[in-house]
């Protein structure tokens, strides 16, 4: 009897499977793949940014009649620009990758340098803007599932307007300069990647362009100087990148 009994439960067994066959019972789904920060990525990014410009009037352009003077000039204003570059995750949390950006915008101010010596209706302004701003770095950072902290360093170019009307001993001038800087900037920011296709992050660089010599020419005169300028920039930027091709 209780070989029998084995039988027919090994016999139904067979029949059960037999059925589910050909029903076409799927198999249980396979897991998916582990998230991996590994791939190309461009996006569009937006922001402010804000800075230091420090003047020296080492060619007394400015004050020609009441001596040399300087300026420290506070700037602020917004960018609009994108990114592109790639990650490569080579351990469960190590990422590495390159990136190029650029931004355009208005970054500026504007204020009346104190003129020494100087004789009644005499005046000055210094005006300063920042029209563009490129960067290529390098980044490395620590990624835990869908989230990326990281850091960034390397060149930096700007480009920059300057402008200084003014009138010295009755006589008007209009100086006018530009320039593109070679520089460098460091940074640090986080990165959600909402879905296997979209990320989007915040981020903060600082950017050092040192001081240089910028050429002033006067508009009205025709005559022209090198002017001392030291300048650097600070950002937060909110950004959105689409990562091509999709993790996997």
């Amino acid at each position: 009897m209780r070989a029998i009994l084995l039988g027919a439960a090994a016999l139904s067994l067979f029949a059960f499977s037999a059925f589910g066959a050909d029903l076409g019972v799927a198999p249980a789904p396979a897991a998916p793949p582990q998230f991996t920060w590994t791939g190309c990525y461009a996006g569009l990014s937006a922001g402010g940014g804000f800075g230091q410009k420090d003047l020296t009037d080492t060619a007394g352009m400015l004050s020609p009649l009441s001596g040399f003077t300087s300026a420290n000039l506070d700037t602020a204003g917004y960018l609009l620009g994108g990114q592109i570059g790639c990650n490569y995750q080579f351990s469960p949390s190590g990422v590495v990758g390159v990136e190029g950006a650029a931004w355009g915008g208005n970054i500026g101010g504007k204020t009346a340098p104190a003129l020494p010596g100087a004789i009644p209706g005499d005046n000055a302004t210094f005006k300063q803007t920042t029209d563009l701003l490129t960067s290529l770095t390098a980044r490395a950072g620590y990624a835990w599932d869908r989230w990326l902290l990281y850091g960034k360093g390397g060149v930096a170019l700007v480009d920059d307007r300057y402008s200084a009307p003014g009138t010295s001993g009755g006589t008007a001038y209009d100086l006018e300069g530009l320039e593109t800087r070679l520089g460098w900037t460091a940074g640090v920011g986080v990165e959600w990647a909402m879905s296997s296709d979209w990320s989007v992050k915040i981020e903060y660089d600082y950017f050092g362009f040192g001081t240089r010599n910028v050429t002033f020419i006067d508009q009205i005169g025709g005559t022209s100087g090198p002017e001392q300028i030291k300048q650097d920039i600070q950002t937060i930027m909110l950004g959105v990148n689409f990562h091509v091709p999709a993790w996997q």
